[in-house]
């Protein structure tokens, strides 16, 4: 533990630890790890046990389900076919997804599916990289006939319908109209499942495959994929989703025979993503450092650049804006940064203690994963406690807080 103009304060690491320890002693969180670094200074707190009724302590090596926090780390396999100019921003997807050429669109986005008109123009690369190709989960039109088209097809991760095979998520896709003109309106989730499936194609390789070999081998992610190796699943935890009402402790996937104990149909750039503190903190520090790890390069500065700033208009923004501070019941007022880059949250305005450019993502299973070039900080909370409950939310906002407090200048 060091202090110094490069790191943080002991008073403010002991700090941390307490605010984290008081949240698990709450009962509500039985465990947690979070890594905090800065500079060359590293800190880590694994707090807490594996079950809510007790076992194996939390470890630093333990692995979780990343949930959400996926987006930020697959959409570097695009961005490494973006540098390798086997993709362009603005060309049409029709030739890797002809599932989505000619595309028609929703008159109204919660009318009938069959009332539409023709999209405007193709579904281009930038579209999807950006969320904004037009389908997505929206939280604000849940109950009409485009969302319910979208969760009876099993589109979307964690519901009763599962996601199929990728070539069969593709058709399922292709049978719906947009809700919005490509390019039109910033929406959520399926832009990052798409984006593996448009991989896989321009690859010729799983998606799976190919971010191994380019992003999680050179970095050493080497607990980090879509499933958890039968040899390793002691040290996945179950993933809890307490009753809302009550505060049960739920489980909503156990390890030993769960979703993640065996290869998935589909590998959901994202959610999918299983992975540890450590993994994800090679990953946001590549990024701190434009692109390098060491001395090998993993992508150009340029397309770091690209992904961690925003890429919204100003009407796409304010509507991505409204959208989390409307649905702040659902969200725990999680997603209230503003804009956008690629598959992660960018911060254009200071509305807490995080600084405008900080980018990252939060995820439903209790995980926040962010970096801060302003001050060369990541910070990475991992618990077990799925966002049912503002349990997991409060406690991400308190590491926030506190983190941003025990910095050493």
């Amino acid at each position: 533990m060091g202090t110094g103009d490069s790191g943080f304060s002991a008073t403010g690491l002991r700090r941390l630890r307490e605010v984290l320890a008081r949240h698990v002693e709450s009962g509500k969180i039985p465990g947690l790890v979070a890594l905090v670094s800065r500079g060359d200074e590293t800190h880590v707190e694994a707090i807490g046990t594996m079950r809510h009724d007790g076992g194996a302590p939390m470890r630093r090596d333990t692995i979780f389900r990343m949930a959400s926090t996926s987006k930020p780390v697959t959409i570097t396999a695009a961005m490494v076919l973006l540098d390798e100019c086997r993709l362009r921003l603005d060309d049409p997807v029709d030739p890797w997804l002809p599932e989505l050429a000619d595309r028609r669109v929703l008159r109204r986005f919660d009318g009938p599916l069959d009332d539409t008109v023709p999209a405007r123009r193709p579904i281009t690369v930038r579209d999807v990289l950006t969320s904004t190709f037009g389908l997505g989960m929206d939280m604000t039109s849940l109950g009409t006939p485009i969302m319910n088209a979208v969760f009876e097809r099993g589109l979307t991760p964690n519901l009763p319908v599962p996601m199929p095979e990728p070539d069969e998520w593709m058709r399922r896709l292709g049978e719906l109209p947009l809700m919005h003109q490509p390019g039109e309106r910033w929406q959520y989730q399926i832009s990052s499942d798409l984006v593996g499936v448009l991989v896989s194609r321009v690859t010729g390789r799983s998606f799976e495959e190919f971010l191994r070999e380019r992003v999680f081998e050179p970095l050493g992610m080497t607990d980090t994929g879509f499933h958890v190796p039968a040899d390793q699943i002691h040290r996945l935890p179950p993933l809890y989703a307490p009753d809302p009402q009550t505060g049960e402790f739920l489980v909503w996937d156990e390890a030993e025979g769960g979703r993640h104990g065996k290869p998935p149909a589909f590998q959901g750039g994202g959610g999918g993503l299983v992975s540890t503190a450590d993994d994800y903190h090679a990953y946001f520090r590549m990024l701190l450092k434009g692109g390098m790890h060491g001395n090998e390069r993993i992508l150009s500065r340029p397309a770091v650049e690209l992904m961690t700033t925003n890429r919204l208009t100003p009407e796409q923004q304010a509507a991505r804006d409204a959208m989390a501070r409307n649905n702040v019941h659902v969200s725990h007022g999680q997603g209230q940064h503003g804009g956008w880059g690629f598959g992660m949250a960018v911060r254009t305005y200071r509305g807490d203690y995080a600084p405008i450019g900080q980018f990252g993502w939060d995820g439903g299973s209790g995980t926040a994963t962010y970096a801060d070039p302003a001050n060369q900080l990541t910070g990475i909370l991992l618990t077990q406690v799925g966002a049912s409950t503002p349990d997991s939310t409060r406690l991400i906002h308190d590491f926030w807080t506190t983190l941003y407090q025990a910095i050493d200048d």
